[in-house]
């Protein structure tokens, strides 16, 4: 590290220079490898957030690090007016894992979300007499422009932002009578989570997501998953709804599908295949980089058995936090599939245990002051979750003796 970067007072020039839409942790990292990052004094830490789940392959994983320097050597961006030979394997990868679905990309989760949006109303257009609305689900969370705003199932994301665009509401998830109850005429489709993500690991039932698909069968509707989250193989299936033994029309991928780089896929099946040139567009999606890094990450996950590995160590790490609940009395209920785990807190305490959590070495996120979620990546081994444990019980710990509750949980 150089003696620049010591010198600068970073957070004091993010305030004067960074628009204030970020409450940040008191830490600065400059390097990261595998699990773990190091700040700027060189502390480590375990990395149990993974860039919000984006970090699959953990930090710097040397089969993207090649891919990047690779492709940036060669060709970093043409534009969608020719044709890119990266952009296409990345479509035929991801036509492998879906069944044959064609696919545009974007640059990041909203976008893909927004791409699904107009196909969906597209779909309307021509198949439902005009009809433009989409439910979706309370506590869902699909992005952060107007319209995924005016999708996402929580009223703090919306308010400062009303008039929101039309053609939105919301029903309670995995209850497949108020979805029934809320089709009208106007309704084009449905939008979910089949894991809730933001909104604090939550899990689809069976019952719930297999009668979607079939109402949206039945009612000629489109069925959209936002896996934006769930998928890319943290669930211990490569989609999260996979789960579930349904598929959908619409599929949406971000986050970890290029291991750290920039990228959005919407991904269509035939029956809303329905783009033609003009309708949708973008000038970075699906850049020969970014498509470079996510061809990297699909193969190593394949090839290193990632999906498997995250199906074994989430529930290894299910145990941990289950003695973790047992042993203190304010934390409660781990839930979640996989590598996408969620606590309650008691007290309102989350965001004193991500705080205790940072000092003892651990990245954790809380979502609200009552859910601490924990995304790290897929190579995630036995030898860490024992080390990330060790870590939380200390600062779960401290937590106990600074706000007066006991060690032990009570009966």
């Amino acid at each position: 590290m150089t003696t620049h970067l010591l010198k600068r007072d970073w957070i004091a020039l993010e305030q004067k220079y960074y628009q204030a839409t970020f409450k940040r942790q008191p830490v600065t990292f400059i390097r990261g490898q595998g699990i773990r990052v190091w700040d700027m004094e060189g502390r480590e830490y375990l990395d149990f957030v993974a860039g919000i789940a984006v970090n699959v392959l953990g930090h710097c994983h040397p089969a993207v690090v090649q891919a990047v320097q690779e492709q940036a050597a060669q060709l970093i961006h043409v534009s969608n007016l020719y044709y890119n030979t990266r952009q296409i394997e990345l479509a035929e990868q991801l036509a492998l894992l879906s069944g044959g679905m064609r696919s545009f990309f974007s640059n990041s989760g909203a976008e893909a979300n927004e791409g699904a949006i107009k196909l969906a109303r597209k779909f309307g257009r021509l198949h439902r007499n005009g009809a433009y609305e989409i439910i979706s689900m309370e506590r869902s969370f699909h992005g952060r422009t107007l319209a995924t705003t005016a999708a996402t199932g929580q009223a703090h994301y919306q308010e400062t932002w009303k008039p929101l665009p039309d053609g939105f509401k919301q029903v309670p998830f995995n209850d497949l009578e108020a979805l029934k109850a809320a089709t009208s005429e106007k309704t084009v489709g449905v939008l979910l989570e089949s894991v809730q993500g933001e909104g604090g690991i939550w899990p689809a039932t069976r019952e719930f997501l297999q009668g979607v698909r079939r109402w949206c069968d039945e009612q000629n509707l489109v069925m959209i998953c936002d896996e934006v989250q769930a998928g890319m193989g943290r669930t211990g299936r490569f989609f999260g709804f996979e789960h579930y033994g349904v598929m959908p029309d619409i599929i949406t991928l971000a986050k970890g599908l290029a291991g750290g780089v920039p990228i959005g896929a919407m991904l269509t099946g035939r029956r809303t295949d329905l783009f033609v040139p003009g309708d949708h567009g973008s000038t970075f999606g699906g850049n020969p980089l970014a498509c470079a890094a996510a061809l990297a990450t699909l193969k190593t996950i394949q090839e290193e058995r990632l999906v498997e590995n995250a199906a074994r160590m989430g529930e290894y790490w299910h145990e941990k936090l289950q003695a973790l609940c047992q042993k203190y009395d304010f934390i409660a209920n781990p839930r979640g599939i996989g590598l996408m785990r969620a606590v309650e807190v008691k007290h309102d305490l989350a965001p004193a245990i991500v705080d205790q959590a940072l000092k003892h070495g651990l990245l954790l996120n809380n979502l609200g002051n009552a859910t601490l979620r924990m995304v790290p990546p897929l190579i995630l081994t036995q030898a860490d979750i024992d080390e990330a444990a060790q870590r939380l019980d200390r600062a779960l710990e401290d937590v106990a003796h600074q706000h007066g509750h006991g060690g032990a949980a009570q009966s």
